[in-house]
């Protein structure tokens, strides 16, 4: 199973919205500048998070995107799974004879992608950036 930039690209955009959350819209050509997308990209994966209600979008001259609910509200599940659609381990129905471990590490997925919130993400995110040292 491998996670496409569908996946990779939207959970971005949505930390990002979440990381820079001042009650503001931010454009996606913003975004797509501070993370280094396509815009053009992010125009096609907005669509899907704003049907689902995890954004709105906000019209006129300051326009652009802000979340719909708190980034402690929508997990990485809830973008990936809008994103990409049901995440199956394996293809079709196997019966290979291991059937209940493909099911364990599907539901391992699962409940990890859950459990981790945009707040938690955008909290990993600045703990990645502050823990580099820079010297001149």
């Amino acid at each position: 199973m491998k996670i496409s930039t569908k996946g990779r690209y939207g959970l971005m955009l949505l930390v990002d919205l979440a990381q820079n959350d001042n009650g503001q819209p931010v454009a996606l050509k913003t975004i797509a500048e501070r993370q280094g997308l396509s815009e053009h990209y992010l125009e096609q994966l907005i669509a899907p998070l704003r049907n689902r209600g995890f954004v709105k979008s906000v019209r006129g001259a300051y326009g652009g995107y802000i979340l719909a609910k708190s980034g402690s509200e929508i997990t990485a599940a809830d973008a990936i799974l809008t994103l990409e659609g049901p995440l199956e381990i394996v293809d079709g129905e196997v019966d290979d004879g291991f059937h209940d471990l493909w099911d364990r590490l599907q539901e391992s997925i699962r409940s990890v992608l859950s459990n981790v919130t945009l707040q938690d993400l955008v909290a990993m995110r600045e703990r990645q950036q502050g823990s580099y040292m820079y010297y001149i």
